[in-house]
């Protein structure tokens, strides 16, 4: 390369990485609430509730919205207030859309330990990928006061290679995929802990290499301490279904059955699939297939089904079901709890929650899908 190619490579270079600099700091700047104290603050603070009177009213109505089907899944499962998931994968969206998802799931997560598999849905800014994304905060905010961090956070951390780990709270402070449901553990349990780990974009030999060496360190840890997954420790994957429609998607057309009603039925089908798929087994070749059915497999960053748990999912599932193996060679056993849309869901009387609100639209050109997946260890 001759001297002027060379600088202006470079050139090129650093005013790509100043535009990054500049998008994190913007990013940061929309952060609803602020760090404080080294605890972590708040991305969203409109969709989701920022004290205990909100939250109150929250759990309220959305018990009331989840009690049929919670009836239901009680009369066909054989199911009681005491069923603990060992895994599962959850919702993130605004808690007026997604509320009965979340009330029908979270009850069953009883472990005190809970490691959240994140989106980071801000990764392209961070020009992250590849690696896990973990905190250094000791809290986190929630409606009733701080919530801890889990010491095995550290412990996992000492334990994981270190080219394959990031520890950045810029990062973290900016992703609302885990927050969303640390209220609901917190209204669940008042002595929870966490453990917050963003998955950016990855392929499938990249999730699978990670993903073993995550559940190693974990059943590692579990075996010495003595712990059980379910009880002692649960493992939830944030993420919303499909994102559909053609309109408000920063300019993207994700409307591939069209913005009819008979096409938005088409996209409900087929993440009922999906859904169903992952319930019914965690398999390798299952987990592969969701991620590819997800995203091009020649190029992970472009979409092909927009659920924005595309890399969430098969990690946090895959370390759930290799830590289950190693732990005592059960296998995990799911159950789709139910799917909803942020067009057909019940919603929230947000006259009775004062300052809640929403981020988006729910119409035919602009909606989310909602799976709530619940897993039990049962002996083979």
């Amino acid at each position: 390369m001759n001297t002027r190619l060379a600088f202006a490579a470079a050139a090129l270079v650093l005013s790509s990485g100043i535009a990054h600099a500049d998008a994190r700091q913007d990013l940061l700047k929309t952060v609803g609430i602020k760090p404080e104290r080294g605890m972590r603050g708040q991305m969203d603070a409109v969709g989701f509730v920022t004290n205990a009177a909100q939250m109150d009213s929250v759990l309220l109505q959305s018990r009331g919205f989840a009690a049929a089907r919670a009836q239901e899944l009680a009369a066909t499962q054989g199911w009681n207030d005491d069923i603990a998931f060992c895994a599962a994968v959850c919702p993130h969206d605004d808690y007026y859309y997604a509320s009965r998802l979340y009330a029908l799931l979270i009850p069953h997560i009883k472990a005190k330990r809970v490691i959240l598999f994140g989106v980071f849905h801000k990764a392209r800014v961070f020009e992250c990928r590849d690696r896990l994304v973990f905190d250094s905060f000791p809290t986190w905010r929630g409606p009733y006061g701080p919530v801890k961090v889990s010491p095995l956070r550290d412990e996992l951390l000492a334990r994981l290679p270190k080219d394959h780990v990031v520890v950045d709270n810029d990062m973290q402070q900016v992703e609302h995929s885990v927050e969303a449901i640390v209220p609901w553990l917190q209204a669940s349990n008042r002595d929870v802990e966490i453990v917050s780990i963003l998955v950016p974009h990855m392929g499938w030999e990249t999730i699978d290499k990670l993903s073993g060496e995550v559940s190693t360190a974990l059943a590692a840890i579990m075996k010495e301490k003595g712990w059980k997954l379910g009880t002692d420790v649960a493992i939830i994957s944030s993420a919303d279904a499909v994102h559909y429609g053609d309109a408000g998607w920063g300019g993207n057309n994700y409307a591939d059955f069209g913005t009819t009603p008979e096409g938005y039925e088409k996209a409900v089908e087929r993440d009922r699939k999906l859904a169903e798929s992952l319930a019914a087994s965690l398999r390798p070749k299952t987990l592969r297939n969701f991620l590819y059915t997800c995203v091009d497999s020649m190029d992970v960053m472009k979409y092909k089904v927009t659920w924005c748990g595309r890399f969430s999912v098969p990690f946090g599932l895959s370390v759930a079901s290799r830590v289950n193996e190693a732990l005592g060679g059960r296998a995990l056993t799911g159950t789709v709890l139910d799917y909803g849309t942020s067009l057909g869901e019940v919603s929230l009387d947000l006259e009775r929650i004062p300052a809640l609100g929403t981020t988006a639209p729910n119409n035919l050109h602009h909606w989310v899908g909602y799976a709530a997946i619940g897993y039990r260890a049962t002996t083979r």
